[in-house]
C-alpha cells in the first residue's frame, strides 16, 4: 500500500499545502471553458482534488462533453509512468548525509514523531528515518487523508483517471512541468531544518489539519472557489503552522506563472482539457485570472 501511496505524493503535497492568494468573490465551478484569442477549438480547465472520489465526477454536468470534444489532456504532470516517477520521488526523498533524526528532533519530538508514524503509516522511525521530513510529512498527510475519509473506491485520482481516459481513446497527455520540477518544489526550497519544523507542527496540530481538510472537502463539493482560497490566506490566526516569507508564491504562484509560459501554445496546438489542482484556479494569480489577462474568454460551465 505504501508503494501505490507515492503515487499521489508529488500531487497531494504541493496541491492540499499551497497557499492561494487573496481573491475576489469568484464565480462557482470546477469546469471552466476556455475560447477566444485567436483559439480555433476551446479547451477546458478543471479543478481536481487529488484524494477525492471519482464518483464526485458524477455530479459534475457537462465534464464528460468537454473531455470528448478536446483533443489532449494536459496534467501537473504526465502520468503515463508512474512507476520511473515513484523510483524518482523515493530516491529523492531519501535524508542527505550527516542528516538524522537523532540530531533534528529533541528525544520528546522524535518519540512523538514515531508512534505518530506507526498509527498512521503502520511503521516507525526505524523504517522510515531514512526519509526527509518533507517526505514524512507529505506520507501523513496522505495517510491521515485516508483515515478520515474511507472510501470503498478504486485508489485512482482524478489527475489520474483523465490521463487513463485519453490514453484509451490513443489521445496524448502531457505535462506543465516534470518530476523533477515537482521534487524541487517539495524537496528543495527548505532547508532540512525547517523541513523538520514544519513537520513538528504539523502533526502535533493534527485538530487543526484535521479542520482544514474539513473545510477543502466542504468547499470543492460545494465548488466554491472563494472558499477554497480564503483557506489558505497567510492572516489565519487560528493558523499554529503559518509558511515564511516566499514559500506560498513558490507552491502556486510562480508555478502559475510558468505554465502560463506553456498554455498558450499547447491549446493553440490542440484543444486540451487541462487538469490541474483545483487551488491553482483561484485567485488573482489563478489561472483562471491569468488566462483572462492575456485575452482569453474563461467561462464556467456550470450545473443547470
Amino acid at each position: 500500500m505504501l508503494h501505490k501511496t507515492f503515487t499521489y505524493l508529488l500531487l497531494l503535497s504541493i496541491s492540499l499545502t499551497s497557499c492561494a492568494q487573496p481573491a475576489p468573490q469568484q464565480e462557482t465551478g470546477l469546469l471552466w471553458k476556455i475560447s477566444g484569442n485567436k483559439l480555433e477549438k476551446p479547451s477546458y480547465l478543471f479543478g481536481t482534488h487529488h484524494l477525492a472520489p471519482l464518483s464526485f465526477l458524477d455530479s459534475i454536468d457537462g465534464w464528460e462533453e468537454a473531455f470528448i470534444a478536446t483533443q489532449q489532456t494536459i496534467g501537473e504532470l504526465d502520468m503515463n509512468n508512474t512507476g520511473e516517477m515513484q523510483m524518482q520521488l523515493m530516491i529523492a526523498s531519501l535524508m542527505p548525509e550527516g542528516y538524522d533524526y537523532d540530531t533534528l528532533l529533541s528525544d520528546d519530538d522524535r518519540n512523538f514523531l514515531d508512534e505518530t508514524l506507526k498509527e498512521y503509516v503502520g511503521a516507525g522511525l526505524e523504517q522510515m528515518g531514512s526519509m526527509k521530513p518533507a517526505m514524512l510529512n507529505t506520507l501523513l498527510s496522505v495517510m491521515m487523508y485516508k483515515k478520515f475519509y474511507p472510501t470503498d473506491e478504486e485508489e485512482m485520482s482524478m489527475d489520474e483517471h483523465f490521463q487513463k481516459e485519453a490514453r484509451d481513446r490513443y489521445r496524448q497527455t502531457l505535462g506543465l512541468e516534470s518530476v523533477e520540477d515537482q521534487i524541487t518544489v517539495l524537496f528543495g526550497t527548505q532547508s532540512i531544518e525547517r523541513q523538520a519544523e514544519v513537520l513538528m507542527c504539523n502533526i502535533k496540530n493534527m485538530d487543526y489539519g484535521k479542520q482544514q481538510m474539513d473545510k477543502l472537502m466542504d468547499a470543492y463539493f460545494a465548488q466554491d472557489l472563494t472558499a477554497m482560497a480564503k483557506l489558505y490566506e497567510e492572516d489565519d490566526p487560528n493558523n499554529p503552522c503559518p509558511s515564511v516569507e516566499g514559500e506560498k508564491d513558490l507552491l502556486n504562484k510562480a508555478r502559475n506563472e510558468k505554465w502560463m509560459e506553456r498554455l498558450p501554445e499547447m491549446m493553440s496546438k490542440k484543444s486540451s482539457f487541462i487538469a490541474v489542482g483545483c487551488l491553482h484556479l483561484v485567485g488573482k494569480d489563478g489561472l483562471i485570472q491569468r488566462l483572462r489577462d492575456e485575452g482569453y474568454r474563461v467561462e464556467a460551465v456550470v450545473n443547470d
